[in-house]
């Protein structure tokens, strides 16, 4: 069987991969490909069958596909690529490094002369909320999450560092700044706050090693997620992504904890960008799952 290969764009022939068998995985084409493109290795190339059409996944075969002898693949070239957990450390190691230098060498920030009047408890709290927070994501992303995908371009190492690292300072200025004023509510508030931070993080992390459970090790499995015998997983049985609603949770309770506009507007920004990824992949488990369970929504209990 013989496949050209078409430019996704121009529709310009690019070459033409011979001897392919019916049984050939977009996978193998991938990997015939880079024999003969060095440049464009597996993780850089996405396939369609029609130009504007999706990126075909790499288990499917030419033959569920029906391209036929001399059939056609549209080649799109992802770009220049880096693995996630790159990604994941870079982007939360940033944060946790920024929050912790304003914290630990105010002097530096604001000038030796403006950090001699005694700290807060809340600060102090609240600089050990964001170490736990961040140190939690770095060690999941080396011993917990299984990634479907290997690689993502590598200009989102620089955009997402660019919001992560950008909102660590922010928030830090200002929790941190020598006239900053505990909340209102006083220790009810701080302490109502850092019960719920705590209680978020724990739900969050058990999600995440409930989604482990799900995928075995070294496969793109995926499965319907049901609660399990965690009394913290309950929540998906509301929602399809309960990871993201502890984790607006947790940033909902350090807002209220520190009583900080900046942690309220980072939680904000938070929440709308994990609302966009859980309808979207809510939209997917629907597509994907005929016996989806009809009563969930995506990421906040009967509303969203």
């Amino acid at each position: 069987m013989d496949i050209k290969i078409l430019d996704a764009r121009s529709s310009k022939e690019l070459l033409t991969l011979t001897g392919l068998g019916k049984a050939t995985t977009i996978a193998d084409v991938k990997t015939q490909f880079h024999l003969k493109k060095r440049n464009l290795y597996p993780d850089r190339q996405s396939y369609r069958a029609a130009s504007k059409g999706k990126s075909l996944k790499d288990e499917s075969t030419l033959e569920s596909l029906e391209l036929g002898n001399n059939g056609k693949l549209y080649f799109k070239d992802l770009g220049p690529q880096v693995g996630w957990s790159t990604v994941f450390l870079t982007e939360y190691a940033g944060p946790l490094f920024i929050y912790l230098l304003f914290y630990m060498r105010p002097a530096i920030i604001y000038g030796a002369e403006n950090v001699d009047k005694p700290r807060s408890m809340v600060v102090q709290i609240a600089a050990a909320c964001w170490s736990l927070h961040y140190a939690k994501r770095l060690l999941e992303t080396v011993f917990v999450h299984r990634f479907s995908h290997a690689t993502m371009p590598i200009l989102n190492i620089f955009k997402n560092s660019i919001y992560y690292w950008g909102f660590a300072a922010f928030v830090a200025y200002f929790v941190n700044h020598p006239l900053y004023t505990p909340p209102a509510g006083g220790d009810i508030q701080v302490y109502g706050g850092l019960a719920s931070f705590l209680l978020c993080e724990y739900g969050n992390l058990c999600i995440h090693v409930a989604f482990r459970n799900m995928r075995p090790a070294g496969t793109k499995e995926r499965r319907i997620p049901q609660p399990t015998g965690n009394p913290m997983t309950m929540l998906f049985s509301m929602v399809s992504c309960p990871n993201y609603t502890y984790e607006a949770g947790a940033w909902i309770s350090f807002s209220i904890m520190t009583q900080c506009l900046p942690a309220l507007l980072f939680t904000i920004a938070g929440f709308y960008q994990m609302s966009i990824w859980a309808l979207g992949k809510h939209r997917n488990y629907k597509k994907e799952f005929a016996s989806y369970p009809r009563g969930r929504k995506s990421i906040v209990p009967f509303l969203l």
